[in-house]
């Protein structure tokens, strides 16, 4: 039986941080700069893509993140807040297509688009302990 997501355009979900010396280039191997690290960034607006769908997938049922597609464009510093948004545009058998994008207390500092695919999550694990398995 065919997995269908009644999942509507215009859902969103946001994630925040401030911006630790944890979370900068330096401390992630990314750069030399201390400043907001772009995977940290990038983590950032997955989380917000999740905040946005997970209470409405079925049950056993959670999305992974396949394809990224960011700028960013603007450095953030230790100590300031960051906020991603994801926006369901579409969904497409199993695929939810996002709009991203993620501010700080100034500016713009990234956006794009990003894709998470639905899976079973017992099917999944199965999958993934036949690979350790090989």
């Amino acid at each position: 039986m065919a997995l269908v997501l009644d999942l509507p355009a215009g859902l969103t979900g946001t994630a925040e941080l401030i911006v630790g010396e944890q979370h900068t280039a330096p401390r992630i191997g990314s750069g030399r700069i201390h400043v907001l690290a772009t995977p940290v960034m990038i983590n950032l607006i997955e989380a917000a893509a999740l905040a946005a769908v997970e209470q409405s997938l079925p049950e056993h049922h959670q999305s992974l993140g396949t394809h990224l597609d960011v700028t960013h464009v603007a450095a953030t510093p230790v100590g300031m807040k960051v906020r991603a948004t994801a926006e369901v545009l579409k969904v497409e058998g199993r695929t939810i297509f996002f709009r991203v994008r993620c501010d700080d207390e100034r500016e713009l500092i990234g956006e794009g688009t990003h894709e998470r695919v639905v899976v079973n999550v017992e099917r999944f694990d199965a999958r993934v302990q036949a690979k350790i398995k090989k």
